[in-house]
Formats: structure tokens, sequence, C-alpha cells
């Protein structure tokens, strides 16, 4: 596998998670009868977060995933990086939808996807100015 195949399997995997984060959000959305918006509904908000969390994290990480794939790290920078990103990714997405927002999954799944970002960001830096 190279690097760039490695990139294209977490930003599979990251995607489809991406995706499964809406089917709650539309049943919900159905069930309650709201259209826009969260209809003032604590569990309806916590789905929406829960997706729009996703949406807002994992385009970074594949972007940079990409970028250091194309720079010349390896498989195995690639492979460390992108599975810390999906594990933190599949923690959080998990404490939202079994509605355990407050717990640990959720904080182990936001540091791990705030320490990849660093990671990322170390890496792209490192190859940029040397």
């Amino acid at each position: 596998m190279t690097a760039l195949q490695a990139v294209a399997l977490y930003a599979a995997i990251n995607l489809l998670l991406l995706a499964l984060l809406s089917v709650p959000v539309g049943l919900n959305r159905n069930k309650k009868k709201i259209s826009l918006g969260d209809g003032n509904d604590i569990e309806m908000t916590a789905l929406i977060r829960g997706h729009g969390n996703a949406a807002e994290w994992i385009p970074g990480a594949l972007v940079g995933l990409f970028l250091l794939a194309s720079l010349g790290y390896g498989t195995l920078v690639i492979h460390v990086i992108g599975l810390a990103f999906t594990l933190g990714r599949g923690a959080h997405a998990y404490a939202f939808i079994s509605r355990q927002t407050t717990g640990p999954g959720r904080l182990f799944g936001a540091a791990l996807t705030l320490l990849v970002y660093f990671a990322i960001a170390a890496l792209l830096l490192w190859r940029a100015l040397t």
C-alpha cells in the first residue's frame, strides 16, 4: 500500500463515518417533525452537533494527510496519524450517537483529534521549512 492509498483508506472510512452520523439526524427530524434547526429539542441538538463537529474536523485532517503523502511522508506515518484520527473521530461520534455527550468518549475523541491536528501541522511545517 502506498502512502496515497493509505490516505484514500482513511478518507473513505471518515467519509462513511460522516455519512452515518447524518442518519440519526434525519431519522430524528422525521420522527419529531423538525424540518429546520433543532426545534428546541436537546436530543436533536446533540445529534446535529455530533454530525456538525465531524463535518468541521474531518476535511482538514484529510487535506493534511493528503499533503503529508504528497510531500513524501511514508505509509507508516500516514497509517499512524490516520488511525489515531479515525479512532478519535469514532470515539467522539459514539459519544454523540449514544447520547453520552459528557462522557470520556467525547473527551478522548476531542483530545485525540486535536493531537492529530498538531502532529499534522508540525510535520507540514517541518517539511515546508527544511
